[in-house]
């Protein structure tokens, strides 16, 4: 095969002598393509005299390299032979390999991907790299440099969906970088001298600059999303899940993965949800350039027109100049008009309103049109609730105080009423009642203020309304500009402000698309209780009491209905406080179903996470407006960060929209201003207040004193427009000195704050909110994490920094179950609801992967079933979860105490419940002969004893059942404190000793004095064999079961001489080692013992079963229900290390034949004690050494998080070796 072999080189690039050689290239394979660094072995295909390399195969050793070698010799050279040329035999060598690699990757991939090839072998090369299973998705990835100290490394950034990857290999100097987006705290985007134009990733322990990237800013956001996805994760368990919805690009696009065109799609929608108001669920389908005709100034104004499932809205690039919301629902007609050089490519849609709005100079006309169309045939032409009726006899007479019917097709007029009766309406089928209109109008005290000039102002206000409704449209359709701003900063009228509420935040589109919803909800909801309940119960009295609308039970029991169903709705909010007070302001101007759903939009849209549990998005909006004062108002931030005033004030001004704070006149109009421009407004307005009372409050010494001044300028802020009867407003203690306080109005105060600080942008916020997010999110980690150490440390034997570094490995294993596990109930694991210690818990599988990194105590093969013993023995409530008391518990007792409290938690790990009964059927039935002596520490065994005296106790003295509990209490109290002796353990039955000595046996292989260990556990099993014996003469048992058993052995009686319970005697010996580096055998000595007898049913009445001793095998081992283990006798020091095998047992110097190995049983008359144990221990100092030796748990932490992205990824060679 010489000219055949000739093409080919099998090259070393580490060993081989042309280092330097080896190095660039490798350089520059990783520089200059996406496979990361050379393998140290390749095969090369080269023609003659040329300098071009062809890579055949590559393998990470020789072995491997040799495989592929083989192959080549078998399937290739041979063909080679029939060409003529070199250059043929390249073609032909170059083309079978990619149809190699090609059909490889084609069986690889699942058919309906839709990734391009190169991306598909970026991500396998990404999964071999980094050790990531196939559930691991990438994402994109980057041509990059890591900047290590000053010098740049270059190479390639792997984004995936729960990490960030790098590896680079520069001559010869390797680097890899693996990083949880849940670990990251901070991402910037930046530019110094040291780092040009640099994305810094922040964790916390290490910051990292990446650079030259060819586009910085398509990185950076998608980091943005990849680490907002996590942060969500640790919120609620959202973990990330693809859009499999996602349309098909009308042209294929170039290594971009249908993940990255899923997060484009997300970021785009919640783009476009949040500028126009819309449903969580709103899709956007496409957007385009485009005109609109505004025939409120006779122009046609530049923007966007954006498309969805329902809406169709239109954006102008000046931000205020116009906005427009159609949706389909309201759609009549869509025509294409004919086409101009004036007015290109006209599209004109009607509404039900009879509203016609036109487009032009749209690009691809036909095509929007076709989509508009498909759209449309899909939305139900179902009837708006008639409220356009509502708002037209409003428009009609604004002033008047009768209840306008509502038509009978509206969800609340279940039963209809006289307009005129402000009785209110019956709700369902219950008795509770409702107002189907807002509480303020049938709660109106008559005020001479209506018909005086406050009533004329309100009047000149309303015309103003109608006057632009009449100019700009009304209802959902209406063009909203910058006129629409200044007429609400003015303040809506109060027989608007209902309405324009709906239209403003978008809940009126969820409220007419979900007709029903609500009533349903209630009637669900209404006569069942739990925690959110119980917390509504108790603020419903607090919720604005000095209003009359909320001193009766009308106004009491609709707060009730509407916060109790949206607690039914949204169970991971349920309820949060302040919520009680948003939701009155809101049934003073809307009927139940309005509030309803303005609820909806204030929690779930305009205030997402803000009345949750831990009130993140609170916490987070406080962090931008930190921010804020830093960047607007220097000198006041360092002062107020002194005295700590932001953190104090900001919660309670956001989370009720100064509700609580200001007088309910004025707040009501910061609502107002809210509705119409989101966060942004409540933001600035804080800004203002701080600047109007900077001078005070740079002379404040204490955060008191802030609190004080700032209290009684927000006390003192009226609104002299207000038709409404003046609310009391508890203001007099803020109130100090003769003088009188300064009111201020609150159209100035909006105005200023407009005038100072309106340039503030929704788009900037939501950037900045992304960055708090991290920052509070990981806080509160932080806080969790030193909340739980300090909870445990107490009681366990750990340092805090090895309690800390076990937290993070025990949390990161919930979390790799939540996005790497194949079902979703690790997530489901988690309640937010419950304290910190409670909120991480992992199962035992998850357990057995971190015992198995982390347990000073290998096993071998058998690990993984001591693992499962102990997670028995911790999971005291049975709901197989432990949580991390219960971990670190298990994980000290291997590491910290004495001798003797290690070998409690050994010996306990060889009793019930810990020993499983389907590794040793007859382990359970073992201990009902040891009644007597069992005090288990389960609440089950010791219940009924102070049950009973508290009973006994209640009956002598005639107590009462408080007294009764008061004693249970009691016991409780000293349950707790009492700790456990070694008396307070069970003895263990023969097999449960076996199971003990087979533990030892494999804790004991690969330890550097194992001979000595070896020979220390024979002597001590030999010995406490013997001791088992001779208690059984001290027994009181009657020996009547031992008699019918021997009555039935089938086997031939031997002479009973010298055996101590009168059975029979037989020779043993040790089972050879099934290895083949051991052929020799050792022989043993035959001693008399006690006859290992047929495993038996027995009928009186003990209890005992038929069932099969463990087997000391491999774990993995299946046997029949049936078969028996062997057990080998040894005489003490006999054994040698080279004779200890998986199957093999030391039971006892008085032992039988190895032939009855399927014909024995265990000696259920025998027991030994933990003390008897510890005793014999404690005479060899081999194995006092190996228990008190000190292990460092810092260093295995740190090894197992090297491996621990690749559990999940086991090859069939790694299961093969488990399993033998």
């Amino acid at each position: 095969k010489g000219e055949e072999v000739a093409c080919f080189l099998i090259r070393n690039e580490i060993w081989m002598s042309t280092v330097c050689t080896g190095l660039l290239v490798g350089t520059l394979d990783v520089v200059l393509d996406s496979s990361a660094r050379v393998a140290p072995y390749r095969i090369l295909h080269q023609t003659q005299d040329s300098q071009v390399y062809w890579a055949v195969a590559c393998g990470s050793s020789r072995k491997e390299i040799t495989k592929h070698w083989e192959w080549l010799e078998n399937n290739l050279l041979q063909t080679l032979s029939i060409f003529d040329n070199e250059e043929d035999i390249t073609t032909f060598v170059k083309g079978k390999i990619h149809g190699i690699i090609a059909e490889e990757n084609k069986n690889e991939q699942p058919q309906s991907e839709e990734d391009p090839g190169k991306f598909k072998e970026a991500e396998l090369k990404m999964r071999k790299q980094f050790g990531m299973p196939e559930v691991e998705k990438l994402v994109n990835y980057y041509s990059c440099s890591y900047w290590k100290g000053r010098v740049p490394r270059q190479g390639w950034l792997y984004l995936t969906v729960n990490h960030l990857c790098f590896y680079s290999f520069l001559l010869g100097k390797e680097v890899t970088l693996v990083i949880q987006w849940v670990d990251v705290t901070q991402l910037e985007k930046n530019a110094t001298l040291l780092f040009p134009e640099c994305i810094k990733v922040s964790t916390r322990d290490s910051e990292l600059y990446f650079s030259m990237f060819l586009n910085i800013n398509e990185t950076f956001k998608l980091m943005e999303q990849l680490a907002n996805i996590a942060m969500r994760q640790l919120l609620d368990n959202e973990s990330f899940l693809q859009d499999k919805s996602l349309p098909k690009p009308r042209r294929p696009l170039k290594n971009i993965s249908a993940l990255k065109r899923d997060l484009d799609a997300r970021a785009k929608n919640e783009c476009y949800r949040a500028t126009f108001r819309l449903p969580k669920d709103e899709c956007l389908d496409g957007h385009t350039d485009c005109t609109l005709w505004t025939p409120f100034n006779k122009m046609h104004i530049p923007g966007q027109m954006f498309v969805s499932n329902n809406y169709i809205c239109f954006a102008s690039r000046a931000e205020e100049a116009c906005h427009l919301i159609i949706p389909l629902r309201e759609v009549t007609i869509v025509e294409k008009a004919d086409s101009s050089s004036v007015l290109p490519s006209p599209l004109s849609i009607s509404t039900k309103s009879k509203m016609t709005f036109f487009f032009a100079n749209l690009k691809d006309r036909d095509f929007l049109v076709q989509r508009i169309s498909d759209f449309l045939q899909r939305t139900p032409s179902k009837k708006p609730c008639g409220i356009d009726r509502e708002w037209k006899w409003n428009m009609a007479d604004p002033s008047s105080e009768e209840v306008p019917e509502l038509p009978s097709s509206s969800p609340l007029a279940v039963s209809p009423t006289s307009a005129l009766s402000h009785r209110p309406v019956s709700f369902c089928a219950g008795q509770v009642p409702t107002a189907s209109q807002g509480l303020l109008k049938l709660f109106r005290r008559n005020s001479e203020e209506l018909s005086g000039p406050k009533g004329a102002k309100e009047k000149m206000k309303e015309e103003s309304w109608n006057i632009h409704f009449f100019e700009y449209g009304r209802g959902m359709c209406m063009y909203r500009t910058a006129k629409t701003r200044e007429l609400v900063q003015k303040g809506i009228p109060e027989n608007l402000r209902g309405e324009l509420w709906l239209l403003f935040s978008g809940a009126w589109n969820e409220m007419v698309t979900h007709p029903g919803y609500y009533a349903n909800l209630v009637e669900k909801s209404m006569g069942r209780y739990n925690l959110a309940t119980e917390e509504i119960e108790r603020d419903l009295h607090r919720s604005m009491p000095e209003h009359p609308a909320f001193q009766n039970e009308l106004g009491i029991a609709a707060l009730r209905r509407v916060l109790t169903a949206y607690a039914f709705r949204n169970p991971t909010i349920g309820y949060c406080q302040a919520m009680n007070i948003v939701t009155s302001v809101l049934l003073l101007y809307c009927n139940e179903e309005e509030a309803f759903w303005l609820l909806v939009a204030l929690c779930e849209r305009m205030l997402p996470d803000y009345y949750n549990t831990r009130v993140v998005g609170a916490l987070v909006d406080q962090g931008i407006f930190e921010e804020l004062t830093r960047e607007y108002l220097p000198q006041l931030s360092e002062k107020m960060q002194d005295l700590g005033v932001i953190s104090t004030i900001s919660l309670s001004w956001f989370l009720t929209l100064f509700l609580s704070v200001m007088p309910f006149e004025s707040a009501v109009v910061i609502v107002d201003c809210f509705f119409y421009e989101g966060i942004k407004f409540i933001l600035q307005v804080s800004l203002a207040i701080l600047d109007a009372n900077m001078e005070k409050l740079l002379q404040c010494c204490d955060e008191g004193e802030a609190m004080t001044i700032l209290g009684r300028y927000l006390d003192n802020v009226v609104n002299r427009q207000s038709v409404s009867p003046p609310i009391p407003h508890l203001h007099a203690l803020l109130t100090s000195g003769d003088d009188p306080p300064l009111e201020i109005d609150i159209f100035e105060l909006i105005k200023t704050s407009y005038e100072k600080f309106g340039n503030l942008k929704a788009d900037d916020i939501e950037q900045m909110r992304f960055k708090q997010r991290l920052k509070v999110i990981q806080s509160l980690e932080d806080t969790a994490k030193k909340s739980v150490v300090r909870a445990v440390s107490g009681d366990i034997g750990f340092s805090m920094e090895e309690l800390e570094e076990l937290y993070v490995v025990f949390k990161a294993k919930y979390l790799m179950s939540c996005y790497w596990g194949n079902n979703r109930a690790a997530a489901a694991r988690r309640d937010q609801s419950l304290p910190y210690l409670e909120q991480y818990r992992i199962d035992m599988e998850q357990f057995k992967e971190l015992f198995i990194s982390l347990t000073p105590w290998a096993c071998g093969a058998h690990t993984p079933v001591l693992a499962g013993r102990l997670f028995r023995l911790l999971d005291e409530n049975r709901d197989s979860l432990i949580n991390f008391k219960e971990f670190v518990t298990g994980m000290s007792g291997m590491y910290h105490g004495d001798l003797t409290e290690k070998l409690k938690v050994l010996y306990k790990l060889h009793l019930p419940p810990a020993l499983n009964p389907e590794e040793t059927e007859s382990a359970l039935e073992a201990t009902s002969y040891f009644t007597e002596d069992v005090t288990t520490e389960g609440n089950a065994t010791l219940l009924p004893l102070p049950l009973m005296a508290c009973s006994c106790l209640a009956e002598e003295k005639g107590t009462s059942p408080q007294d009764y509990r008061y004693y249970l209490r009691m016991w409780a109290k000293e349950k707790e404190n009492k700790k456990e002796t070694i008396k307070d353990l069970p003895k263990m039955s023969q097999e449960q000793f076996i199971e003990l000595c087979k533990t030892l046996y494999n804790m004991f292989s690969e330890d550097p004095v194992e001979q000595e260990l070896y020979h220390a556990i024979a002597t001590v099993a030999s010995l406490l064999l013997r001791i088992g014996e001779v208690g059984k003469k001290f027994s009181n048992r009657p020996t009547r079961k031992s008699e019918d058993c021997k009555a039935n052995n089938t086997q031939d009686p031997v002479s009973e001489e010298e055996s101590p319970t009168s059975e029979q005697s037989q020779n043993s010996a040790v089972e050879q080692q099934p290895q083949a580096d051991h052929e020799d055998k050792t022989s043993v000595d035959a001693q008399p013992g006690k006859t290992q007898q047929e495993n038996q049913t027995l009928g009186d009445g003990s209890g005992e079963g038929q069932g099969s001793p463990l087997q000391l095998l491999s774990d993995d081992e299946t046997k029949d229900d049936m078969s028996m283990s062997s057990y080998s006798m040894v005489s003490t020091g006999s054994l040698q290390c080279e004779d200890i095998a998986d199957d093999t047992v030391l039971v006892g110097c008085e032992g039988s034949s190895a032939a009855a190995r399927y014909g024995s049983t265990i000696d259920t008359d025998w027991s030994i004690s933990f003390e008897q144990i510890l005793a014999s221990m404690l005479t060899e100092t081999a194995l006092v050494n190996y228990f008190e030796k000190k292990v460092n748990i810092l260093q295995k932490i740190k090894d197992q998080k090297k491996v621990e992205r690749q559990f999940s990824s086991s090859s069939d060679y790694e299961l093969s070796s488990v399993s033998g």
